[in-house]
């Protein structure tokens, strides 16, 4: 299982894009949950964001959650930003 951290300045973040769609609440957790047990899960759409040294995960076809991949012993998500493809730039 891959753990999951999300720093005290993405919590910020999510906490916001929430606060904006409550509906995709379900998604999200859904998405965070597929990552933890598979990261390569197609649903995902896992790819990297050259310009900003990064990946990122779908959450649904509009909106994505940033995350840096950091292979530890057992590999460490470090989550950095949610939101819609505006995130990228």
């Amino acid at each position: 299982m891959i753990k999951i951290i999300r720093p005290h300045s993405y919590q910020k973040r999510e906490k916001k894009f929430f606060k904006k769609h409550p509906e995709l609440i379900n998604q999200y957790t859904k998405a965070l949950k597929l990552l933890s047990l598979n990261l390569n899960h197609p649903s995902l759409r896992l790819h990297e964001i050259k310009q900003k040294s990064c990946h990122s995960i779908s959450i649904n076809m509009q909106h994505r959650v940033l995350l840096t991949l950091k292979f530890l012993d057992n590999g460490t998500v470090i989550l950095i930003d949610v939101g819609d493809h505006d995130i990228y730039k």
